[in-house]
């Protein structure tokens, strides 16, 4: 089921430390439109799904959000790591490195720990749907914000990267929608 090639999905190459942006970037590993929240939701509403071709949606989206989160984490670390306890001080993010270190850690920009209650799952497959929809376009929007704030292109590029991603993403919950739909008005499935 899972081949790992022990690379990340796009290439996470960062030389200059930016511990704000990182702290920034983490919103995106842990925060409520992060990669975590997406990646189980997914995986959990994938059981909803009527037929095998939107399972199978669920589950290939929810599985590359997963890689997404890798990426994150990367990318997390990499802008963080060295950075002297000072520096952070000096720069507002010593918040973090007092609860954490410079270890990844799943929550938001704010330090808000992940929650469960960020994950949507109901047995009715077009509510879920539509929740994917825009759960696809939120994190689109936060990648946009996240490359406003952004000024290094090795940290610019994969940015791009991820926010291209949501769109396919999002395109794929609109067809998996419109099968659900398409079956719903020809017979009760649930």
């Amino acid at each position: 089921m899972w081949l790992y090639d022990k690379k990340t999905q796009y290439p996470i190459d960062i030389k200059k430390p930016d511990p704000r942006m990182a702290v920034n970037i983490l919103t995106q590993y842990g925060g409520p439109n992060g990669e975590l929240a997406a990646s189980l939701r997914y995986l959990s509403q994938r059981f909803s799904m009527p037929t095998k071709e939107t399972r199978a949606i669920l589950n290939d989206i929810g599985t590359e959000e997963l890689a997404h989160l890798e990426m994150i984490g990367a990318m997390v670390h990499q802008l963080m790591d060295g950075v002297p306890p000072k520096e952070l001080e000096r720069l507002h993010v010593d918040t973090f490195y007092a609860v954490h270190g410079s270890g990844v850690f799943p929550s938001d920009s704010n330090g808000v720990p992940f929650t469960a209650a960020y994950i949507e799952s109901m047995s009715d497959p077009i509510a879920n749907l539509n929740e994917d929809l825009a759960a696809e376009q939120k994190a689109r929007a936060t990648y946009e914000y996240l490359l406003r704030m952004a000024e290094d292109p090795d940290v610019i590029e994969p940015l791009r990267f991820l926010r291209e991603r949501e769109v396919v993403h999002y395109q794929r919950f609109g067809e998996a929608l419109r099968t659900v739909q398409e079956m719903k008005d020809r017979k009760k499935f649930y």
